[in-house]
């Protein structure tokens, strides 16, 4: 099993949640998030002087998946996010040992 995780583009979001259910995926978890990048964040004026925000808002998403479905989730996560442009975001994948669904104490590939 895997954790995808993407960092996107707030407005994005409901591109991407349509890819991952496309892909036959049932949940995912999603939070603000905010950071920095190649982006470098902006520089704002207010009443005369400049302001620096480092940090950009970001959307964050969180899909557990099997390993058979893993590359064919990222790939729609990318299309769905992309934009073209700097600060589109980023995704990875990690391991993912032991997966419990509280509710019904399923174990495995089939609680996800």
């Amino acid at each position: 099993m895997k954790l995808v995780t993407a960092v996107i583009k707030p407005f994005k979001l409901d591109e991407v949640k349509t890819a991952v259910k496309d892909v036959g995926i049932t949940g995912m978890t999603v939070t603000q998030a905010r950071g920095f990048g190649r982006t470098g964040g902006h520089i704002e004026i207010y009443r005369g002087k400049e302001y620096e925000f480092d940090f950009v808002d970001k959307i964050r998403c969180e899909i557990t998946c099997t390993d058979e479905l893993v590359d064919e989730l990222i790939e729609a996560i990318v299309a769905a996010a992309r934009t073209d442009t700097v600060g589109d975001g980023m995704a990875w994948v990690t391991d993912v040992e032991h997966v419990v669904r509280i509710r019904t104490n399923e174990r495995g590939p089939e609680a996800l």
